[in-house]
């Protein structure tokens, strides 16, 4: 459930539009956890659904072989 906020103003993205800029160094500590999560949450697919796993790693491999460099 999101957080409420008292003062009723968000930008776009949910952020207080009155706190500092994210710096660099967050943004990528950010990105790389979702890409971690994200990552984690591929591999458990794959464990709960191993026929369509496969079934996507054949897809992949036949459109690397039809690839043209």
């Amino acid at each position: 459930m999101p957080e409420t906020q008292q003062s009723g103003t968000t930008t776009t993205d949910g952020r207080d539009p009155d706190a500092s800029p994210e710096t660099v160094a967050q943004r990528r500590a950010r990105r790389a956890q979702f890409l971690r999560d994200l990552n984690e949450a591929r591999e458990l697919r794959d464990r709960v659904q191993p026929r369509r796993a496969r079934a996507a790693r054949m897809r992949q491999q036949m459109r690397m072989r039809t690839f043209r460099w």
